[in-house]
């Protein structure tokens, strides 16, 4: 690994780099921070898919892009003469010293979800009105959902037993069920959203993700799926022309390979 003198130097090689590029490139000199937003999001997405792969080469790739919008940014805010890369950097170093108060002051911690209090805690003392503040209005739904179980659990608003939350769960699948018989179509998407809601709090109270769990569904369905589609292509059939009975042979197999 690269020391702590090399690192710096990266960086500041990096910083150089973004300097030349803003003033001599083309595509670079016309970006805003408007402009770059849909292309952050896109590059965080990509990360992500490379994280839940385990993919190491391919996150320090991602990680490098991300890391590039960063500095991009606060070039752009330096050009504004509204922040630099020095203030980005000292903002979150000084809320990290502030938010650990059992690392930099004298507060007693016992556990991960002490720590988790604390900081809810300290930003309702630094002005905010409401836990859910910081939970992005533009999150996915599912992201969203934990986040905001997260943080209204970290202010003891919470189940105490993960059965409790089995029991809602229990409660709105019957409550869906009556509404999908009575034919009601808006209260059925509504209980329907609640089944969602209590599932992904549910996921919390077993450690698991529920983005990533879904997401990995979601990867594993394509790749099977795919497969499905080459072993008819193999055999000069189209899937629409091939009966469900067909194509479950080729999805059968397919379970053998991707699990």
């Amino acid at each position: 690994m690269n020391s702590r003198k090399e690192q710096l130097e990266a960086f500041n090689r990096l910083l150089d780099i973004m300097d030349d590029l803003r003033e001599k490139c083309p595509w670079d000199k016309k970006q805003t921070l408007q402009s770059l937003r849909h292309l952050t999001i896109e590059e965080t997405y990509e990360l992500a898919d490379a994280i839940l792969d385990n993919d190491l080469p391919e996150i320090k790739k991602e990680l490098g892009d991300v890391l590039l919008h960063i500095v991009f940014y606060a070039k752009i805010g330096s050009e504004k003469r509204a922040f630099d890369i020095a203030d980005v950097a000292n903002s979150i170093s000084d809320k990290l010293i502030d938010r650990h108060p059992h690392i930099y002051g004298d507060v007693q911690v016992e556990n991960e979800a002490d720590v988790k209090r604390n900081w809810e805690n300290l930003k309702l003392k630094e002005g905010k009105t409401s836990v859910l503040e910081g939970v992005p209005k533009s999150l996915p739904a599912v992201v969203k959902a934990s986040r905001i179980q997260e943080k209204v659990a970290g202010v003891g608003f919470d189940w105490e037993k993960p059965a409790q939350v089995w029991e809602k769960v229990q409660e709105e699948l019957a409550e869906l069920n009556e509404e999908i018989k009575a034919g009601h179509t808006e209260n059925t998407e509504k209980e329907f959203g609640d089944v969602l809601f209590s599932m992904i709090n549910y996921a919390r109270f077993i450690d698991v993700n529920p983005e990533n769990a879904l997401e990995k569904t979601n990867k594993k369905f394509i790749k099977r799926f795919q497969y499905l589609e080459k072993a008819a292509k193999k055999q000069n059939k189209q899937l629409s022309d091939m009966s469900l009975t067909e194509m479950d042979v080729f999805w059968e197999e397919s379970k053998q390979f991707f699990k």
